[in-house]
């Protein structure tokens, strides 16, 4: 047995523990394997839930309930309203606590009215490593952490996924759209919106893995290193100007560092 199929072994036998079980579920990849492997190991006693708001977008939408489909998951869609939160809306470095207060508020209740155990949900032990609000939020509601406590890694995790044919396993890692939004500029569903018809404008002339972040005149757009040259393509950069000045934007820039997560992290000062 190789240390990733002793990992699931774990995260099967976790789950197992577990009488009844709701899966937070974004439809991105860690979730999306959380979630079949609470099926695998629960069958109809876990539920799926996925939090509609204007940060979350249609295509991840339309991702999540394709690996519903595949699996025939239990799942459910709610809706979550940070957007009424000041405190969310203001988009300082603790923006991610607020939603995923909000979230596991909601998923509270839900527990508490179908009388299921627990919630959990994705994060990994990579997850460790970076400025991530919304753990708090979880430890606070007390979210069980199966990938975490099983050990799997972020490329555990799309190994696993692979294997299983979970239709996700090797999707750009994706976050809400609100993550685009520079600190200190307001989260609005307009600007929720431009950031959203910018990266499917993107998606649309063939880009993969790329982000377009929201600097309120500037658009700052980041590429994979693999398809960088293209975005270089003096006909390309063109294109890209011409996709994303409409929406709003006075300046369209591409940033050479490319693409990476947690790009407006460097921006973070005075955090307790």
């Amino acid at each position: 047995m190789s240390e990733v199929e002793a990992k699931e072994g774990r995260l099967l036998e976790q789950l197992r523990q577990v009488s009844s079980l709701v899966v937070a579920y974004s439809g991105g990849v860690d979730s999306a394997y959380l979630a079949y492997a609470a099926h695998r190991a629960l069958g109809e006693r876990m539920l799926a839930v996925t939090a509609l708001s204007a940060s979350y977008s249609e295509r991840d939408r339309q991702e999540a309930q394709a690996v519903v489909a595949r699996f025939k998951l239990p799942h459910e869609f709610i809706t979550t309203d940070e957007l009424s939160n000041p405190a969310y809306r203001a988009n300082n470095p603790d923006r991610c606590y607020f939603c995923k207060d909000e979230l596991f508020d909601k998923l509270d209740e839900l527990v508490a009215q179908r009388g299921f155990a627990a919630v959990a949900y994705g994060v990994n032990v990579d997850d460790q490593g970076d400025w991530r609000p919304g753990q708090r939020a979880a430890r606070e509601h007390k979210v069980l952490t199966p990938l975490l406590d099983a050990g799997l890694t972020k490329a555990d995790i799309r190994e696993l996924a692979c294997r299983a044919d979970v239709p996700v396993w090797n999707r750009p890692a994706s976050a809400c759209l609100s993550s685009r939004i520079a600190y200190g500029i307001e989260v609005t569903p307009e600007r929720l919106a431009i950031v959203e018809k910018g990266e499917e404008a993107l998606r649309a002339l063939g880009f993969r893995q790329f982000r377009v972040r929201y600097h309120d005149e500037l658009a700052r757009i980041e590429i994979s290193a693999e398809e960088m040259p293209r975005a270089l393509d003096p006909t390309m950069a063109r294109k890209l100007v011409e996709v994303l000045k409409p929406l709003g934007f006075k300046f369209v820039t591409l940033d050479l560092e490319g693409y990476r997560t947690g790009s407006m992290n460097p921006l973070l000062v005075n955090i307790g």
